[in-house]
């Protein structure tokens, strides 16, 4: 039986991405002091500003610029450092793994899932032994030590076999993260081939999509921009090209090239947190449907949002879900908060409404390419607005300050091309190890069961 919602009602968020902490310091303004208790489940202290982790892997960025401190911008949440492995729905029931390993549960009376995405995978043989990610702060330091290490490894070598699958680097995905990784780590390899003149001529990069396009999202002429852009900067593209297999030293493709290669960078996409298939929603690819409102079908007081929710786009007419952005995500957080407070009053849920602004890509050093509300731009405007763009949206004034600040110093004395000493000569576990501990629904309800049972 489902626990009545008390006096004072506990709401729970999962998640402390770009939708969860939006959430949080919604709710945190709007709720008055006492009237609710606040918890967030999330296994780091701090909110990560992704979109920026390309220059975190090159060295423009300090990784302390990215990390968001939770315990400076939240105040009045209380916060459950683990990972929210089920939920029973019936019982109202979060049931955690803590970073330690020990299982607790939170109960609730209104539930925000913002779990956001993992790295989404195939079955390719080797990738997950040999391939680099680069999408948290621990695999953007990892990959930026490993890529300086190759050419400093190089550089000592006599044998040109082994000079060749040093210096030859790969990048699967053509989206923002593939395209952003491959030019931010062209140009440090660039800064770094100073030193080794040598190598010079026998540095290349390589990025390969399935897709028939990269950047599908900028349309057809800036994505043909962004395209002459990197071959410009001396990176191959190759479309309509995946992986085959992936082994220590060489890189198999599917038009059957055989690369010799020690660096493979995956960046091809994210799937939904499967902890959205686990509360018998409906789900559309691994996402949980909701309604407009954000509120979930069948789940009472479980609403949902960012990168593991399907919210539909009344923006559009073709019937889309909004887009899996930072820029949807965290306007989905204020809308989300507003309906939480509305559904413990008794009031109406209010519906999402937003309309794209645009989107920016920073392709290192002087490029760019920007189309703010529908305007193309490329160069150096599209270098001050994309720059702008992220400024505003980095949501803390010390990690703004961090960023100007690297920028800054990076614009007037350069970069450092030194390493950090995060390479032990393996890659890092770069598909989420989380992945594999989500419970499922009978596990969910034994297990809320035996951890409730002393409530």
């Amino acid at each position: 039986m489902a626990r009545p919602i008390t006096a004072r009602p506990r709401i729970v968020v999962i998640g402390a991405g770009f939708a969860g902490l939006h959430t949080l310091r919604r709710l945190e303004r709007r709720v008055p002091r006492g009237a609710a208790e606040i918890v967030l489940v999330a296994p780091n202290d701090y909110m990560l500003y992704s979109p920026l982790l390309p220059q975190v892997a090159s060295g423009l960025l300090t990784p302390q610029s990215l990390a968001i401190s939770l315990n400076r911008v939240l105040r009045r949440t209380r916060m459950v450092p683990g990972t929210a492995v089920g939920v029973d729905t019936e019982a109202r029931v979060v049931v955690i793994e803590k970073i330690n390993g020990e299982f607790t549960h939170e109960r609730y009376d209104r539930l925000v899932l913002a779990p956001g995405s993992l790295t989404r995978a195939f079955d390719i043989p080797g990738l997950r032994d040999h391939a680099f990610g680069n999408k948290n702060l621990a695999e953007a330091v990892v990959l930026r030590d490993h890529v300086l290490a190759q050419l400093e490894l190089a550089n000592a070598s006599h044998d040109p076999v082994e000079r060749e699958e040093r210096c030859r680097f790969i990048v699967v995905g053509g989206g923002y993260s593939g395209a952003e990784t491959a030019a931010a780590l062209e140009r440090l390899t660039r800064d770094m081939a100073r030193r080794y003149p040598e190598l010079r001529p026998l540095i290349s990069w390589h990025l390969v999509d399935v897709a028939p396009h990269i950047l599908p999202e900028l349309g057809v002429k800036l994505g043909d921009e962004a395209l002459d852009l990197l071959r410009r900067m001396g990176i191959e593209v190759k479309l309509g090209v995946s992986v085959k297999e992936v082994t220590e030293n060489r890189v198999t493709l599917t038009d059957g090239r055989v690369l010799p290669c020690r660096t493979l960078i995956w960046t091809a996409g994210t799937t939904p947190s499967p902890l959205m298939g686990t509360l018998g929603g409906e789900v559309d690819r691994g996402r949980l449907v909701v309604g407009a409102d954000m509120a979930a079908p069948g789940l009472p007081g479980v609403f949902a949002l960012g990168d593991a929710a399907a919210v539909p786009d009344l923006s559009r007419e073709d019937g889309r879900y909004c887009p899996p952005t930072a820029q949807y995500a965290q306007r989905q957080g204020a809308v989300a908060a507003d309906n939480v407070i509305s559904s413990l009053l008794g009031r109406p849920l209010h519906e999402f409404h937003h309309k794209d602004l645009g989107l920016v890509v920073d392709l290192s050093g002087k490029e760019a390419l920007a189309r703010p509300l529908g305007y193309e731009l490329t160069g150096l405007p599209a270098l001050g607005v994309t720059r702008a763009y992220h400024l505003m949206a980095v949501p803390s004034a010390p990690s703004r300050a961090r960023v100007l600040a690297n920028w800054a110093i990076d614009t007037l004395l350069g970069g450092e091309v030194s390493r950090l000493g995060f390479h032990h000569g393996k890659p890092s576990a770069f598909v989420d190890i989380e992945q594999d501990h989500y419970l499922a629904a009978d596990a969910v309800k034994k297990e809320a069961a035996r951890l409730t049972r002393s409530d």
